[in-house]
């Protein structure tokens, strides 16, 4: 069964994006089958993997992208999927075993033009559909917007775990706190949905410290991060086992160039300069595939958590 990450904090401009392509591209470089979902309205992840000519191509024929499962809903999202994204610009394949579910800016539609059935409501749908393909995948990760709107509660009402990117200041930190506050409201509400075959509701498993810029010290920012999980720890609003990870990703310029090129860092700095960021993203891959934990609460707990 596959390993199901959602990728959220209430603060933007964390470089989850970033991460998110990077932590994928180096599971899939592990051999390990890879699906990215992109629930973000700003398509972040499906421009940068698909290249703009491929992405353009979705978003022209409004079909094949995300929202095309609830709007008009004759798609499915295993007929979707772009298998093995990562591709030149001949068609071949640069990275085998990381693919997409591609979104594109009609997403936005999913927060108030699409009519939710109140007894069959979207992230149910979605999760559905996600049922029917995690079998071939060992990992599912879920590009979050920063909010619990409707597009992040697909993938939050679907993840086993949740990784909460930041960055070292204290709106990262106030970005963490307001998110906690909106799951437990989400989850009280959705909590009516949840069937014992689903599992329980994720919790927070990791926070990873993104986009460090050179000569900054993060020891007070991790500092304080780590009694705010400890503090949601004892209130049993986060897993029992969720830490900040030891691996931190440092800001570098190449990444900027990955997203130039369309491709992820680990296929980027084979052929350029190292500047060790590619070598901070593999590091973090390996810490979540050996972070293996019951992130995730009973319905009860979290439904009825103050």
């Amino acid at each position: 069964m596959a390993r199901k990450l959602a990728f959220i904090n209430y603060k933007g401009g964390v470089g989850k994006t970033s991460l998110i392509v990077n932590i994928a591209a180096c599971l899939a470089k592990k051999g390990k089958r890879v699906l990215l979902c992109d629930l973000d309205t700003q398509s972040n992840s499906s421009i940068w993997l698909l290249r703009i000519e491929r992405w353009n191509r979705i978003n022209m024929e409004k079909r094949g992208s995300s929202y095309s499962i609830f709007d008009p809903g004759e798609d499915r999202i295993k007929d979707i999927i772009v298998k093995d994204v990562v591709r030149d610009n001949q068609g071949n394949v640069q990275l085998p075993g990381l693919d997409l579910l591609p979104t594109t800016f009609n997403l936005i539609d999913i927060e108030n033009e699409y009519k939710i059935n109140p007894q069959n409501p979207h992230y149910l749908i979605f999760n559905e559909q996600i049922r029917e393909v995690e079998k071939d995948y060992d990992f599912i990760l879920y590009d979050c917007p920063p909010n619990v709107l409707n597009a992040s509660q697909c993938g939050i009402f679907s993840a086993d775990e949740l990784y909460v990117p930041s960055n070292p200041d204290a709106l990262s930190l106030i970005g963490f706190t307001l998110m906690i506050e909106k799951l437990l409201l989400f989850y009280r509400r959705s909590a009516g949905f949840r069937t014992q075959e689903m599992g329980n509701f994720a919790r927070v498993s990791g926070v990873i410290f993104n986009s460090i810029k050179a000569n900054v010290d993060i020891g007070v920012p991790k500092m304080r991060m780590q009694l705010r999980l400890n503090q949601f720890k004892k209130q049993r609003l986060v897993s029992n086992e969720a830490k900040i990870y030891n691996a931190c990703v440092r800001d570098a310029t190449i990444v900027r160039r990955a997203v130039t090129l369309g491709l992820p860092v680990c296929l980027v700095e084979s052929r350029d300069v190292v500047d060790g960021v590619g070598q901070d993203y593999d590091d973090l891959a390996e810490e979540i595939l050996a972070h293996n934990v019951n992130a995730s609460a009973p319905s009860s707990d979290m439904a009825s958590a103050s």
